[in-house]
């Protein structure tokens, strides 16, 4: 994916994410969000990268399973930004879909904790009124009784 693409071209140049956020105008911490597939440059950004990793966006945007292997290199620049755009939008809407599971997944742990609070708040108030606290000296006169 692209985050792989970026951290694997700035290490083979010696780059840190520091010295690569310095040549871009940008955070450290922005570089590190891309390697971590957690968001993407948009397209002009995407170019600058190119650049200064010496290399092309069509390389930074490929992956295992792209259909850029198919790509052919168009000298129509309209026609590569849109494809450039198309697959921004992808990896967008991958970010997106992923975004969308993980909130899933931390409302059902807030629900099931939160049910089991509640459930332990329930136990601990009834249950120590429902309880019946009989001493032994109760239990060992009534036995002697019979």
């Amino acid at each position: 994916m692209l985050g792989d693409n970026i951290k694997k071209l700035r290490k083979q140049k010696g780059l840190t994410q520091e010295d690569l956020a310095t040549e871009l105008h940008i955070v450290r911490q922005t570089i590190s969000k891309w390697e971590k597939n957690l968001s993407v440059p948009d397209a002009n950004l995407l170019e600058k990268i190119a650049l200064v990793l010496e290399t092309d966006v069509q390389y930074l945007l490929k992956s295992p399973n792209s259909e850029l292997d198919d790509y052919a290199e168009t000298t129509d620049t309209v026609e590569s930004k849109n494809f450039l755009a198309i697959q921004l939008s992808k990896l967008n809407e991958q970010l997106a879909t992923k975004a969308r599971f993980n909130r899933k997944i931390w409302k059902i742990v807030g629900i099931t904790l939160i049910s089991i609070i509640v459930l332990l708040l329930l136990w601990y108030t009834f249950g120590k009124t429902i309880s019946i606290n009989v001493s032994s000296s109760d239990v060992f006169t009534k036995e002697l009784s019979l």
